[in-house]
């Protein structure tokens, strides 16, 4: 992503360009892999040693408010942070916390014809979401490695 499509992203949601703020999504499309709060920081504070863990924080559930990204919430607890906004799914492997990015219009199509035939009653779905929960046969390295 450019540095103008990044300053249309943040403008056209109301939110103002800082460099803290640059500095965190940089963090986020650098990574990736559905970092941590804790990975963000670390990312950020190599370039900007100065910057509150605190206000890192603040950026990430402004970005969440806005739509910029989401948090993913793993089986042990852990806030994990997804910058990617396209229709997907999550694969969990729950013997290294790794997430992975899983696309399927078959199964978002299944999904949605679903729920648009069984209607759940007084509920008003916004999005579906799978988060398929298993282990890799070729297990994949953790993050920390």
């Amino acid at each position: 992503m450019s540095y103008s499509e990044i300053v249309d992203m943040l403008s056209g949601k109301g939110l103002k360009v800082t460099p803290q703020r640059l500095a965190v999504l940089e963090a986020l499309m650098t990574i990736k892999d559905h970092p941590t709060a804790d990975a963000v920081k670390e990312y950020v504070r190599r370039s900007n040693p100065n910057l509150a863990i605190g206000t890192i924080y603040n950026i990430l559930e402004t970005f969440c408010e806005k739509g910029i990204i989401k948090k993913i919430k793993t089986d042990k607890d852990f806030m994990q942070y997804d910058i990617e906004m396209h229709k997907h799914h999550h694969l969990y492997c729950e013997q290294c916390d790794y997430i992975e990015n899983y696309y399927d219009e078959e199964l978002d199509k299944m999904l949605q014809e679903y729920f648009d035939k069984k209607q759940i009653p007084n509920f008003n779905i916004k999005e579906i979401n799978l988060q398929i929960i298993g282990n890799y046969k070729n297990h994949k390295p953790t993050k920390n490695s």
